[in-house]
């Protein structure tokens, strides 16, 4: 977890404890019949809505998002520059002693099927296909992300309706009113919490990463392609530079020459 989203976290979860802690007891706002009302029927909706290995996957989508990203883009690019000119000095084929040095299979697939002499539109389709399923995967994590966020309000104001129909039905003894009014409200309360300080914010983040892992892939695949075709490293260098936000690559630049 890196420290802007650590930050955050904590600090937002933070204030809504400062506000209800000046508000008065924190126990008044406790209600476990409501908890119950909107975590749970908001996730039976999502079991309605989207089949079961979709939400059952959803932890593991959720941990890649919380994670930082496996490499700087800077890095990337270095090491493809490296790859090109080891392939340009000595021959594609030496790039076989690399791959022991290489973490991500994405990048691994990509080499190996360069190495082995693989035609160059098979290699970019496997490639492109491998990344177009990603980000529908990524895509359709988010949507159920996204569906917890839509439906915990709205089980939050069921709970709230349920309440005043009971508040409503016992209004004969003035003296419940105001508790009575206190719990139905609770539910609504809940169901924004969830909504805005937990789906929200991780289905962006989720969408984020998911655009920063699409952009390494896409980096990967240009920069095999041009290992293969046997570009020039300066080439290469300048291809995957078109990437990057302006500025950003001195910063890359000046690592490694450090």
């Amino acid at each position: 977890m890196d420290i802007g989203m650590l930050f955050g976290l904590l600090g937002t979860w933070a204030l809504v404890m400062w506000a209800i802690v000046l508000g008065g007891s924190p126990a008044a706002y406790i209600d476990v019949p409501s908890m119950i009302l909107v975590v749970g029927g908001t996730f039976t909706i999502v079991f309605y809505c989207y089949p079961p290995n979709y939400v059952l996957r959803l932890p593991k989508a959720i941990i890649r998002a919380v994670k930082g990203a496996k490499q700087p883009i800077e890095q990337l690019i270095t090491d493809l520059v490296r790859f090109a000119e080891i392939a340009r000095r000595d021959g594609i084929l030496s790039l076989e002693n690399a791959l022991k040095e290489i973490k991500d299979p994405f990048l691994v697939r990509g080499i190996q099927m360069a190495v082995d002499g693989t035609d160059p539109e098979m290699i970019e389709s496997i490639l492109t296909a491998e990344l177009d399923h990603m980000s529908e995967r990524h895509d359709s994590f988010k949507a159920v992300i996204d569906a917890v966020g839509k439906y915990a309000p709205a089980m939050g104001m069921i709970g709230t309706l349920v309440g005043l129909v009971v508040m409503l039905q016992n209004m004969e003894d003035p003296s419940k009113i105001g508790p009575g009014m206190a719990v139905a409200l609770l539910t609504t309360l809940y169901g924004a919490l969830i909504a805005n300080a937990v789906t929200g914010p991780l289905g962006d983040r989720l969408a984020r990463r998911s655009t920063e892992e699409a952009l390494y892939k896409t980096i990967v695949i240009k920069g095999v392609m041009s290992i293969q075709s046997g570009d020039n490293p300066r080439i290469v260098e300048q291809k995957l530079k078109t990437f990057l936000p302006p500025g950003v690559w001195k910063g890359g630049q000046e690592e490694r020459a450090a």
